[in-house]
């Protein structure tokens, strides 16, 4: 089933020119590996206290959660968008259809997508799927230690996927597993922002997390935040899934590395 298209935009003309310029633009080392992981890979983060927040020095309880241990790809979301006939958008349509990114994150996704393509996910794999909270999603990149970015204090470039690395545009999600958070999320440093489940504000905006491939060391430590448009879908933002309690689903990551 062809996914219905919405309308068409300037996120198409991005991804043509994209697309049409990686033959011969200069890359840095190829990912260590390519494909697309299984819906339900998740990594625990353990119930317990975490320290969170921009130097704030928030301490925070936390339940037992699983977090998706990479964020949705765009092979995830044709799936959805094939078995729902989900209308989309040009710039999402045209995402869909370029196999090559199909293990890159899904994005050019609202809010209320991320939030129905968990309901979907929640019948696949028989369990309930959410969005992270943004303690949750902070947690799991930060870890005990309240790290600054998942792997440690230092900023490695080579690590993530931000403007110091050079990729300039989304990679696979599998490109950076020595930018791994300790208990096993990877891509939680640059690449796309997230989508996370908290309250809207005062204005009906939801949170992103995570920075994306436009952002500096700054910008994709774990404690970033943004307020974000959820009616707005960008060329940056994706997401990924939660599920309550301890229990892991076959295909999950066994625990800390």
């Amino acid at each position: 089933m062809r996914p219905r298209v919405r309308g068409v935009g300037l996120g198409d003309l991005v991804l043509t020119l994209f697309l049409h310029s990686q033959s011969d633009r200069p890359q840095p080392a190829p990912p260590v590996r390519r494909g697309v992981p299984p819906l339900g890979a998740c990594v625990p983060v353990a119930a317990g206290a975490y320290r969170l927040g921009d130097g704030d020095g928030r301490v925070v309880e936390l339940d037992d959660v699983l977090i998706g241990r990479w964020p949705v790809t765009v092979a995830h979301m044709r799936t959805f968008v094939e078995a729902t006939g989900r209308s989309v958008t040009g710039a999402l349509a045209g995402r869909l259809a370029a196999e090559q990114l199909a293990d890159h994150p899904a994005t050019e996704l609202t809010f209320g997508d991320a939030v129905d393509f968990c309901a979907w996910a929640a019948a696949e794999l028989g369990r309930p799927v959410r969005l992270p909270r943004g303690d949750e999603w902070e947690a799991a990149a930060r870890g005990r230690d309240g790290r600054e970015w998942p792997w440690g204090e230092v900023f490695e470039p080579e690590r993530c996927n931000s403007v110091e690395s050079g990729w300039g545009w989304t990679v696979p999600v599998h490109a950076h597993p020595d930018g791994a958070a300790d208990g096993g999320a990877e891509q939680l440093a640059g690449n796309v922002w997230e989508w996370v489940g908290d309250t809207p504000d005062e204005d009906g905006w939801r949170s992103v997390r995570g920075g994306s491939y436009l952002d500096t060391a700054w910008g994709v430590r774990c404690a970033r935040a943004l307020p974000a448009d959820p009616e707005r879908p960008t060329a940056t933002t994706g997401f990924r899934i939660a599920i309550d309690g301890p229990r892991p689903l076959d295909g999950d990551h066994p625990g800390p590395r």
